[in-house]
Parts: structure tokens; sequence; C-alpha cells
């Protein structure tokens, strides 16, 4: 089964599915070329994952009947939130669509002291496109939920989100002894959220680092070499979950 369809639980019955997504259907007839016999995933974005084969498909409605059903199989325990200092240019797409693979619960955009992009009007626009980055990895490497990228927030307000999560991971350039290794193989019993906070091109200003010092974080490095912002949540991710998720 090549693809993977998300759908509302109200659309789900005991053993039939109902797909009613315009952009779903025409995706499944115009580009998979699905046809009634043919299988396929389906999550309900919650809890559960179905084994599914098309009983009828057209335009406007498509009718699964339910051949397996499942708890979810893919979604880790951890919950994840990465808070993505801003980048410039396409970067923010990649960064999406690599963390959500690697297993991300949710992106939250951060606009800090060295971002360089201006949060104007459009903005809104720019994460209805990333979201739509989030979706399409989603259905690539078969997750059961579809990880959110929520509204953008400035540095200021970092501070009180930060605060509800169980280990913030601070990856810092001017860090040199503490690791992320030593950090997370550390600790006296594993968290079950956890955020990382990673600055924009330029990195985090003095005065950030030191407030982020002060919210009670973990400052560590990720190894000798200096990564780039579109690398380092990546890299950091998947020491995590190769830590306390694998």
């Amino acid at each position: 089964m090549d693809m993977k369809i998300f759908t509302d639980a109200a659309n789900i019955e005991e053993s039939l599915i109902r797909i009613t997504d315009k952009g779903d259907i025409r995706h499944m007839i115009k580009v998979m070329r699905m046809k009634e016999g043919d299988m396929l995933d389906v999550s309900d974005s919650t809890e559960w994952e179905y084994q599914a084969e098309i009983l009828s498909i057209d335009e406007d409605l498509v009718l699964l009947s339910v051949l397996d059903k499942q708890k979810f199989a893919r979604e880790p325990r951890l919950q994840v939130t990465l808070f993505q200092g801003v980048p410039k240019a396409g970067k923010m797409e990649t960064i999406i669509q690599k963390c959500v693979e690697l297993g991300v619960s949710s992106v939250v955009p951060v606009f800090m002291d060295r971002t360089v992009v201006v949060e104007k009007g459009n903005f809104a626009k720019k994460l209805e496109r990333w979201q739509k980055v989030a979706d399409e990895a989603v259905k690539q490497c078969k997750r059961g939920v579809i990880p959110s990228v929520c509204q953008q927030i400035k540095f200021a307000e970092l501070g009180e989100q930060l605060a509800e999560f169980d280990l913030v991971l601070f990856p810092y350039e001017n860090e040199e002894n503490y690791s992320i290794k030593d950090c997370l193989r550390g600790l006296s019993e594993n968290p079950e959220s956890v955020a990382i906070v990673i600055g924009p091109e330029g990195g985090f200003s003095d005065k950030e680092a030191a407030l982020m010092k002060e919210w009670n974080t973990s400052c560590v490095t990720l190894g000798k070499t200096i990564l780039r912002t579109e690398t380092a949540g990546m890299a950091a991710l998947a020491m995590t979950m190769y830590e306390l998720e694998l």
C-alpha cells in the first residue's frame, strides 16, 4: 500500500469508512490511479489505523471496507516539540519535512533577535504551506498523527511555553563540555515531553542565551562542529529519539 489517508473519526464506522476530502479523492483518482478493490491505510488521527479496501470511488465520495483495525504502530511515545528560530528562504520546509519523518510532535516557529525573516501580514500563508509539508511528510512515512505547525511566537513568549515540558534541550554553540549524550543518559527517569530550542542562522543573541539558562533549560553541545540551523534541530531530534524512544 503506497498511500495513507487521514480522516475524521466521525467518518469511520465498525466496518465502513467514508472519504469525503476532495483533495484526497483527487489524489487517489488522478495521481494514484486507484480503483475498486485497491487497498490503502487510513488513520483517524487520534488513536486507530485501519487497513481498508475500496468498495466504490468517485469524485465526491470513496467508500472503504474495513479489513483490519490496530492501535498506532508508528507513533513515538515521546512527545517532542521543536521551537525553531525562523530561518530564511525555504529552509523551514526542509526542517519540517525531515523532523516529521524523525518523529517530532509539533513545530513552533520563533522570531528571535537574529531572525532575518520579517513577520508580515502574509505569514499565515507560510504557516499554511508549512502545515501542508507536514501533512505530506506524514503520508510518506505512514505515521498515525499529523504533527502541528503551530502559530509563530516571539522569543519573549518562549519561557512560559517551555515551563510545560519535562525536559528542555538548548543546543548552544558556545557550550563545549556538557553534551546532549551526557544530558540524556544522565536522566533519572524518561520524560514524556521534550522541547528542543534551535536558533536562526545567526544563532542566539547573548541576551537570549542568558535567558535560556535562567529558564532552567539543559544547555548542551551537539558535537565539535557548529551545525547549520536546518541541521541542528534534526540532529538533536535524532539523538533524543535514539536515547529515549528506540
